[in-house]
């Protein structure tokens, strides 16, 4: 609240003060001061690093419309994972580039427990046992229709989708995953996950959900990165309407009753009030994920020079912070977690 000068007639007036009263920018007069007073402060521990794998060894590939971001093969991975883990990042997410002789309608690959993710979590954990691993927990990748479920007639059925998630979520944990994140937008699918990992002893294997993941145009780039665009039509049968906010604050009630540890809003510049809504309604850790689409504008036009790519980053990530995210998924992390460590040094 907003408190009143005991004399607002007196406030800043010079004429009846011989000076001004409030002056803020004394506060902003050094470098030393403004970050004294900082509201808002950006951390490595604050960024969780999404990373592609792929099959194959000694692969490293870029993403052509992602600059600077890179599929790499396990054996890769694991280094650029070390790397993270020097740098403090708090936690990395797996999204895997799945062959496409590996895709059916029922996503069974994704259930493989010597599959791409179960192997790389493993190798991870055996390498960097300490950095907290997040596993994506939907269909798409796995899927030779690209939807996050099973498609019928052309409908994406919930229930045998969720059916499917479940194995999925218990072979993750079963490798080792600390948290398993379903991205796929089906109704009761934490609860289902929830039950499934208690039942089979998972207890500490936490969830951190997808809960306003929206129809979103911003997700191109992630699509090209996995080679998991729809097939047909779109997928706002199952995501959410951009227009809507008051939906998302049902969502997020649904998924903590279900019993996630974490929830999240997906993009997140589009959707900074949502974050904001969604921080002021729970105690729980809020996540937002910094997309594909939002990386790929600022790297378009940093290398047209229109910009200053690091500075345009880090306010980007602090507004998003601002907004009331905890937790940043981005594929920036790495080189901010680095600027982070350098203006420490």
């Amino acid at each position: 609240m907003l408190t009143q000068s005991p004399n607002p007639k007196l406030e800043n007036d010079p004429k009846a003060t011989g000076s001004l009263l409030y002056r803020p920018r004394r506060l902003r007069r050094t470098g030393a001061l403004r970050r004294m007073v900082r509201e808002t402060n950006l951390t490595a521990n604050d960024l969780i690093y999404p990373l592609f794998v792929m099959e194959g060894e000694g692969q490293r590939e870029e993403v052509p419309s992602m600059p600077d971001c890179f599929r790499f093969s396990l054996d890769l991975l694991l280094q650029e994972v070390k790397a993270v883990r020097e740098l403090g990042i708090g936690a990395i997410a797996l999204f895997p580039l799945i062959p496409p002789s590996q895709k059916d309608n029922a996503g069974t690959e994704s259930y493989n427990p010597n599959g791409l993710i179960p192997r790389t979590i493993r190798a991870i954990k055996q390498a960097v046992p300490d950095l907290p691993v997040i596993t994506d927990i939907a269909l798409d990748p796995y899927s030779s229709e690209g939807h996050d479920g099973i498609v019928k007639d052309g409908i994406i059925l919930n229930d045998e989708t969720v059916a499917v998630l479940v194995k999925q979520a218990l072979t993750h944990a079963e490798a080792g995953a600390d948290f398993v994140a379903p991205s796929d937008m089906m109704d009761g699918r934490i609860g289902a996950i929830r039950n499934a990992l208690d039942a089979e002893g998972w207890i500490n294997v936490g969830i951190l959900a997808y809960s306003a993941k929206y129809a979103s145009a911003y997700y191109g780039p992630f699509r090209d990165a996995l080679d998991s665009a729809p097939k047909f039509g779109d997928k706002k049968t199952y995501q959410m309407d951009a227009a809507n906010a008051k939906e998302a604050l049902k969502e997020v009630e649904l998924d903590i009753a279900e019993g996630a540890d974490i929830v999240m809003v997906k993009p997140a510049l589009a959707y900074l009030d949502v974050i904001y809504r969604i921080k002021e309604r729970t105690n729980l850790p809020v996540a937002a994920y910094n997309v594909s689409g939002e990386y790929a504008m600022v790297k378009a036009a940093a290398q047209q020079g229109w910009i200053d790519e690091g500075k345009v980053v880090l306010e980007t990530l602090t507004s998003i912070k601002r907004a009331g995210a905890d937790l940043i998924l981005t594929y920036f992390a790495k080189d901010v977690a680095a600027r982070l460590q350098a203006s420490r040094n």
